[in-house]
């Protein structure tokens, strides 16, 4: 049950975390090098008042506000109480990153904080507008975040191909919400849904809007055909930006799925599902087989971003509950390895050195058994291989494709895993069995290092309770409006 109330503190979290990222815009103007770190700190705090706040405020039913603008419900709980732990790493793990580059400057928490407000207003979306809003104001953050290392032709060729790019898709996606608002008569998405379950489900109006979303939605996961920008901004952006590209941003979109194409297209899923049947398997193809060609590691991880969202669409296209709480799990899962995998990089990069090639991590073993063990969890958990959760991820996946009869997408999906495996197996050979090419000691901070070491073992060490996180990720689909 749903009711609209015009109580404004349900979006107190948002309200909190956008003022912060102001105040510390305006208070980093006046911070010397030596005192940067106090942006830092009231960053991570702002994450951890943010996560206090919607504890406060968790909503046992789904409650609008702004005009039913704003949903407060436990799929939005959750999903930003995920992008709060996300980031709260990503940060943690960027910090040493940026100040040996000249990067430690307050703009960059800014705009990853913007970037989380975007976020959380997609979660609790229950607008088009809002949905659409919340995306832009990611997207701009990303951009900006990209392009952060102006002395770098590189990242501001990757910035400028993202903008473009993501222009387009944007301009796509909302051309398809004008159709289907032309179509519909409304922007509420409870109103679209149940106005489109009144129409006839081949409603030429509908369906040309429908293609346009489905187009903007697959540019903004980087699925096939319009991944062209994955690799070029995970290889060309600094480190520190590709960490948090790869990572809460991947919640924003099961937010924009969830809350676009089922809470208010779910009419019109037989028109869609079929969209996301060949998207899928193209990105699990293409994916993972031009991933097995990298050498450099950044690009090979762009390539393995677009063969999990093909693994994570298994989940949104068998159009049940069950699938959406799987998919829901399974991105949980990538944010977590695409965190400690891309922390992994920074840990061995240095000033004057970016660890980002493959051969970098030769004999890793040698210099560091610790981190070459973690390391390996990473990749394990990736390639799905038990007893790591990544396993599980993959598992639930395909089991709910199989659930609704789609035995034959079942069987490719274990088959491009199978073929994924290999890459991230060759990076565990390259660490325990080639010599090392590189002698120079790791260092890393003490907080970096005790929260890498969790971030790895939480793929192994979660695993007595993956029934209790399946069971709140139905719960929180349960729940949508």
């Amino acid at each position: 049950m749903s009711f609209v109330t015009p109580n404004l503190m349900l979006a107190l979290p948002e309200i909190f975390v956008f003022s912060m990222a102001c105040a510390i815009l305006v208070i980093d103007l006046f911070l010397s090098e030596r005192m940067r770190a106090v942006s830092y700190w009231l960053t991570q705090a702002t994450l951890v008042g943010a996560a206090l706040l919607t504890l406060k405020l968790a909503a046992v039913a789904p409650v609008f506000t702004f005009s039913g603008m704003f949903v407060a419900d436990s799929l939005a709980d959750l999903l930003k109480l995920g992008t709060y732990a996300i980031t709260f790493f990503v940060f943690a793990y960027s910090r040493d990153y940026l100040r040996d580059r000249g990067m430690y400057r307050g703009e960059y928490f800014v705009l990853g904080l913007f970037g989380v407000v975007g976020v959380m207003v997609m979660a609790s979306a229950g607008h088009f507008l809002t949905l659409y809003l919340g995306l832009e104001l990611m997207s701009l953050s990303l951009y900006a975040m990209i392009a952060f290392q102006r002395n770098s032709g590189t990242a501001t060729e990757a910035a400028m191909k993202y903008f473009v790019l993501g222009a387009i898709a944007s301009g796509m996606l909302l051309y398809g919400m004008s159709m289907i608002y032309g179509a519909t008569g409304s922007l509420d998405i409870a109103a679209v849904s149940g106005a489109i379950g009144k129409m006839s489900p081949d409603n030429i109006i509908l369906i040309f809007g429908l293609v346009f979303v489905i187009a903007g939605l697959a540019f903004k996961v980087g699925a096939v055909p319009f991944h062209m920008w994955v690799p070029d901004v995970y290889h060309g952006a600094p480190t520190a930006v590709a960490l948090y590209v790869g990572t809460a941003p991947k919640l924003a979109a099961f937010a924009l799925f969830l809350r676009l194409l089922v809470g208010g297209l779910e009419p019109l899923a037989g028109s869609w599902q079929s969209m996301l049947i060949i998207i899928t398997v193209l990105s699990m193809a293409i994916g993972n087989i031009i991933a097995i060609a990298q050498d450099n590691i950044k690009r090979m991880l762009a390539y393995s971003s677009i063969s999990h969202m093909g693994f994570f669409l298994l989940g949104i296209l068998s159009v049940e509950p069950n699938g959406y709480s799987s998919s829901l799990f399974y991105i949980l899962v990538y944010a977590v390895m695409s965190a400690g995998a891309f922390g992994m990089i920074i840990l061995l990069s240095r000033s004057g050195f970016e660890a980002e090639r493959l051969e970098d991590f030769k004999g890793l073993n040698q210099r560091s058994p610790w981190y070459a063990f973690l390391m390996m969890l990473l990749m394990l958990s990736m390639a799905g291989v038990p007893p790591t959760v990544g396993f599980y991820a993959k598992l639930l996946v395909i089991q709910s494709v199989i659930k609704v009869g789609m035995v034959p997408l079942a069987v490719v999906a274990v088959l491009f895993a199978v073929i994924g495996a290999y890459y991230y197996l060759r990076v565990i050979k390259l660490m325990y069995f080639d010599d090392a090419t590189e002698k120079t000691p790791i260092r890393a901070g003490r907080d970096v290092q005790v929260l890498l070491g969790f971030n790895a073992l939480v793929l192994v060490g979660v695993l007595p309770w993956v029934g209790i996180i399946m069971e709140l990720c139905r719960q929180a689909i349960k729940t949508l409006s």
